[in-house]
């Protein structure tokens, strides 16, 4: 049995997923997007979810990859592109349901492993 002393603070309960971009207050509520992803966000200056409306997701891969110094794995950009097409009003989709869409526009991002230099 747990005394007092040793009992541990409860943990927070993670955010539930959004169904809808009304319902996303927090960037982890979006789908396909946990804390390292949320974290990424942020350091590219998107706080809200609200400011991925409009926004470019490969301009978001690239803002990554130059911000980190390496080429990030391509379904980050897949998942930019769930993120950004979510908040622009399409229901909830999974990441990788991006990857064709994402070679038809961007080819395999072959190109783009001098993003980070760029």
């Amino acid at each position: 049995m747990k005394t007092a002393s040793r009992l541990e603070p409860p943990r927070a309960l993670k955010p539930r997923k959004a169904r809808h971009a009304g319902e996303c207050e927090q960037l982890e509520q979006l789908p396909n997007i946990g804390p390292a992803l949320a974290a990424d966000l942020r350091g590219l200056g998107v706080e809200h979810p609200g400011q991925l409306v409009g926004r470019d997701a490969f301009q978001l891969y690239r803002g990554l990859c130059q911000q980190t110094g390496k080429r990030q794995d391509p379904c980050v950009l897949d998942t930019f592109l769930a993120a950004t097409d979510f908040m622009g009003g399409a229901p909830p989709r999974p990441w990788w349901t991006y990857t064709a869409e994402r070679k038809s526009i961007y080819g395999a991002l072959a190109s783009l492993a001098g993003a980070a230099a760029a």
